[in-house]
């Protein structure tokens, strides 16, 4: 494998990452260290990198390589598992400084990769757990999220702060199922020092959080997978290319809203609905539908 630069994490609220919300939302602690990586060449070798750039023992990014040469879990795990590669934060001093003594100099996985794709948070805590690597673990989940929800969650990142010093940096919002509408795998972020209201110091604990909403319970309901295959045996019944997508999924939505408005503003009792996020939905459940469509 070659160095490969890490994505740039987003503001929340942005084009980028909107709708990233919906769902499930995994709530990672933001550290502020400098952004490094580790995985093998095509030769065996353990490789590391900065945000930017390979490293080498001369321009080694504060002491990253050196340290990751240094300590032989990294290599064994990479031999394990060769096809992964690992994203962290070194945790050397920015503008931060009220992290715990023992917590400098050391390396924070916060990612996963194995080829083009994020390995979901469950399955590679196990495996860096298996070698003792450190790795940054969430605050919390929360399904179908809200803005007031995301900045809740800033007093909680408490992750290696030493105690009554405040804060961390802020929080990054990871949804391992969310595609942004250029066809990205993006995370939000929400930064600390943004923010003027006073924060307290509590942990909250691993739980999913979040109310139900109106418009995913619709597609649930109303946007069957016969009405799914309905729309795609119509459109396909001279063939099917990849190219009749937008219109598939345009065509489900609109036999949703046409066929089964007056059913759902029955069913919930006159909904206040915004079709932007039913749309959202719906698009997810027919790509859930139709995996083999999408893959």
């Amino acid at each position: 494998m070659e160095f490969k630069k890490y994505q740039h994490v987003e503001r929340f609220g942005t084009q980028e990452v909107e709708g990233i919300e919906f769902g499930n939302c995994y709530i990672f602690p933001k550290i502020d260290g400098t952004n490094a990586s580790v995985w093998l060449d095509n030769e065996g070798c353990i490789c590391a990198g900065s945000r930017t750039r390979q490293l080498t023992l001369e321009k080694d990014n504060a002491g990253f390589y050196a340290f990751i040469l240094s300590d032989n879990k990294y290599l064994k795990f990479l031999q394990k598992y060769p096809k992964l590669r690992l994203y962290g934060e070194w945790l050397v001093p920015h503008s931060l400084k009220t992290y715990r003594i023992n917590a400098w100099r050391d390396f924070y996985v916060f990612d996963v990769m194995e080829g083009e794709r994020y390995i979901e948070y469950d399955i590679y805590k196990e495996l860096v757990e298996e070698f003792n690597i450190n790795y940054i673990p969430p605050i919390c989940k929360i399904k179908n999220g809200s803005y007031e929800q995301f900045i809740n969650q800033l007093s909680k990142n408490i992750f290696l702060i030493e105690d009554g010093k405040g804060n961390g940096e802020g929080i990054v919002i990871k949804n391992y199922s969310f595609v942004n509408k250029f066809g990205r795998i993006t995370w939000a972020k929400i930064v600390t020092s943004e923010f003027k209201e006073k924060h307290s110091k509590v942990m909250g604990g691993f739980e999913v959080k979040g109310a139900k909403m109106v418009e995913e319970e619709i597609v649930n309901k109303f946007l069957t997978t016969s009405m799914i295959d309905k729309v795609y045996a119509k459109i396909a019944i001279d063939g099917w290319s990849s190219k009749m997508i937008p219109r598939f999924l345009n065509t489900c939505f609109y036999d949703l809203i046409n066929e089964e408005c007056w059913n759902f503003v029955k069913e919930f009792k006159n909904p206040t609905v915004n079709f932007k996020t039913l749309h959202h939905f719906a698009v997810a459940k027919v790509k859930e539908t139709k995996k083999e469509l999408f893959a």
